[in-house]
């Protein structure tokens, strides 16, 4: 396989999990099974390997300015230790990434897709050109692990300093972790449960990951593949790159809107201004859908007779147990409770219902 390895692939292919090419990385997409593994994450704790993400800083004079004008979300008023969802737009609004953004005391950390990570630099360092604003990667040199699942903080609570429980939801603190001090350890996840993300140096990846495997072992925690991560962000109603959100979208077609701060200047604002004003073409739904036959990627959703728009992310969801999706479709076909979906030929009616399909209790 022609693909970068993390500082865990090792681990992963002696786990016996499936390796896949999945944006130029050597990643498990299972372990055992995708639903089973899917299951464990909501009943009890699942440990994922994030190595593949980019990890960025931006420091210096005037970063705070910058990443103000390059970041959908408002990052004037972040506290220390607070994390924003947002995306990197281009001047016509259409989306390069969505990004998490991290406020430092004295500097901004993103945390980026992996399959964009070049561009996004190359996007970063060009508007930092003339500066004095540093954009220092990170992503070789700092390893990307995920804890989620309702027994996560359980497990947290074994290996970091301080209270884990403490940290609230899209916040994060700098603590000690498995021995290291000044880690950087964030209650953010991509699956819809309760998590942590620890971000320490890419060296002691391996040391950690049995670590977490050790201590974890009483809750259940077990290596969980991309697969189940896909399920699970699905069922929570969280984007993809190159599904939900992609080169041709734009923030107010893919329903995030709630991520965009219109009252400040930002590259694309003004094109997301004009698109708000006059309305979409498209808007992104989610649907279900009965039957055994799992809707894929780019298959057509019809209202009546009329093609109107196509499947982004399908699957079968463990929680819910039915088939689920989104996609994109006519502005005037959103708002209809029911449309149908060609399957290779067979056309099968699918429900419209809000995003996300599952939300945790808290």
């Amino acid at each position: 396989m022609n693909a970068q390895r993390t500082p865990l692939t090792s681990e992963h292919e002696n786990a016996r999990a499936q390796i896949v090419n999945f944006s130029g990385w050597a990643m498990p997409v299972h372990y055992t099974s995708i639903l089973e593994e899917a299951r464990h994450v909501r009943r009890a704790v699942g440990l994922f390997d994030l190595c593949h993400m980019g990890r960025v800083r931006l420091s210096g004079d005037g970063y705070a300015d910058l990443v103000d004008r390059l970041v959908t979300c408002k990052t004037r008023n972040m506290k220390t230790g607070v994390i924003r969802y947002a995306m990197l737009t281009r001047e016509d609004g259409t989306t390069i990434d969505d990004v998490l953004v991290y406020r430092e005391a004295d500097s901004i950390f993103l945390c980026i897709n992996a399959g964009n990570r070049n561009r996004d630099l190359a996007w970063l360092r060009t508007h930092a050109a003339g500066t004095n604003v540093v954009v220092d990667d990170l992503s070789d040199r700092l390893a990307m692990i995920a804890l989620q699942g309702p027994k996560s903080v359980d497990v947290a609570r074994k290996l970091c300093g301080g209270d884990p429980g403490a940290v609230k939801y899209y916040g994060f603190t700098m603590t000690t972790f498995c021995g290291m001090p000044d880690i950087m350890v964030s209650r953010t996840g991509y699956t819809g449960e309760d998590g942590y993300e620890f971000y320490f140096p890419a060296e002691r990846a391996v040391d950690v990951w049995r670590k977490l495997l050790e201590v974890g072992a009483p809750e259940g925690l077990r290596p969980i593949g991309l697969g189940a991560r896909d399920t699970l962000r699905l069922e929570a109603g969280m984007p993809l790159f190159g599904h939900e959100i992609d080169d041709t979208t734009t923030p107010l077609e893919a329903d995030l809107m709630w991520a965009v701060d219109l009252e400040k200047d930002f590259v694309g604002a003004g094109a997301i201004r004009d698109l708000a004003a006059r309305g979409t073409p498209r808007r992104l739904v989610g649907f279900k859908l009965a039957g055994k036959r799992v809707p894929r990627f780019g298959y057509v959703v019809f209202d009546g007779e009329l093609a109107i728009g196509e499947v982004r992310s399908g699957t079968y969801s463990p929680t819910l147990e039915t088939n689920i999706g989104t996609a994109y479709v006519g502005t005037a076909s959103a708002g209809k409770k029911h449309l149908s979906l060609d399957l290779r030929g067979s056309r099968e009616a699918i429900e419209i219902v809000p995003l996300p399909f599952y939300r945790r209790a808290r």
